[in-house]
């Protein structure tokens, strides 16, 4: 329901002319020198035709350099790294490869909605462990609770998308004594490594016990600002990693050989790349968190990722759903329902979910829509019709 929902918000955003904070993608490229080397190694040949299959040697030694640059790891490139076509792709080929008909996958949620439809895939079954509000925290009693005889694996997304909840040290601790004690794989969603602004990222694979057991899942979407480009990557032992490939074979085969050469130097970009990263977001979220508490939302301030996810009841709407399909007509903004996340959908049914991963201006422009419109949010009052185009002084711009 998840990729339906964000057709319908993005088609309500162009039909609207309204700011959309909905889809986590940003709205700027990333670094010109690594986009130059994209296009270095098109024009010089690197990549053109079928790259190898785990990917290229370049990138997977960069892969094992920057986890052992950031968390200490030691991993083999030459077994111990997978390439694939995004954090999606790698998401899809683990769960497919290491559940069978009748297991039990354990997934936190609200979750990243591939979760669902790649454990259906696998034939398995998708067990919910509900992340509360304020803070969605994992709770470890109802973990173990929902650990049976036919649990197979635990699905981990730390920083999680849509919460921005940053799993701590001790928090992951009790996860992977639970995956201990009761002989589970753990895959891992890392892909908001880089984007932690409260706490500290902390790879569950590096946590005793857990070194056998654990898929790890990144990617360079994200963190390098280059979505389209669809390169990601899966770490583990050479037995895990080697299960993962066997599926993935059959889904992509093989992905942008030109852009795997542009990762490579992008995963070596000096530490000062990588703190500005969460200095330039951890700004945008405190912007946007404060312009919606403003604006009547109540809001979750996330420690990670770059969403914000809120309850609309403070402005007297029970139905996030609705809201949200309604906000382009009353405000000229589009967000994302947090419903389509869950299983337990009376837990996220006031829920919304919106973005900052967009420039300043875009994101003023957003909340002085919001500003404007809010007697409009509350129930009770008529649609305003769609918004005209404004600046963040709320001057009328011509459509």
């Amino acid at each position: 329901m998840g990729t339906t929902i964000f057709a319908e918000m993005s088609a309500l955003a162009g039909t609207t002319g309204s700011v959309n904070l909905g889809q986590g993608f940003p709205d700027t490229d990333g670094p010109r020198e690594i986009a130059a080397a994209a296009a270095a190694a098109i024009m010089e040949g690197r990549g053109n035709q079928y790259p190898p299959g785990p990917g290229i040697a370049e990138l997977r030694q960069a892969v094992a350099a920057h986890q052992k640059r950031f968390y200490g790891l030691d991993l083999d490139p030459d077994s111990q790294v997978l390439v694939t076509a995004g954090a999606t792709e790698a998401i899809a080929a683990a769960l497919i490869a290491l559940l069978e008909p009748g297991d039990e996958a354990i997934a936190f949620e609200p979750y990243y909605d591939s979760y669902a439809a790649c454990i259906a895939m696998a034939g398995a079954t998708r067990v919910p462990v509900t992340l509360r509000p304020p803070d969605f925290r994992p709770d470890i009693d109802a973990l173990r609770a929902a650990i049976t005889s036919r649990t197979r694996l635990l699905l981990l997304n730390t920083p999680h998308n849509p919460t921005g909840a940053v799993f701590t040290r001790d928090e992951l601790a009790q996860i992977a004594a639970l995956a201990c004690s009761h002989d589970l794989l753990v895959v891992s969603d890392e892909v908001y490594e880089h984007m932690v602004y409260d706490g500290v990222h902390v790879p569950i694979v590096s946590l005793p016990g857990m070194a056998g057991r654990t898929v790890t899942i990144s990617s360079a979407a994200k963190t390098f600002s280059f979505t389209g480009w669809k390169i990601g990557w899966v770490t583990g032992t050479p037995e895990l990693v080697t299960a993962v490939r066997t599926v993935k074979q059959f889904l992509t085969y093989v992905t942008g050989g030109p852009f795997q050469y542009a990762i490579a130097e992008a995963l070596a970009l000096p530490d000062a790349y990588y703190a500005a990263i969460s200095a330039d977001l951890r700004v945008k979220r405190d912007f946007l968190c404060a312009g919606l508490a403003g604006a009547g939302f109540e809001v979750y301030q996330p420690a990670g990722t770059y969403f914000i996810t809120t309850d609309v009841r403070p402005l007297g709407h029970t139905d996030g759903m609705q809201f949200c399909r309604d906000l382009p007509h009353r405000a000229g903004v589009v967000a994302i329902p947090s419903v389509v996340f869950y299983d337990n959908v009376d837990a996220g049914r006031s829920q919304v979910r919106f973005a900052f991963c967009k420039k300043q201006e875009v994101l003023a422009e957003a909340l002085d829509r919001l500003a404007r419109g809010a007697r409009t949010l509350s129930t009770g009052t008529g649609a305003a019709g769609p918004a005209r185009r404004t600046g963040g002084t709320g001057a009328t711009l011509p459509d």
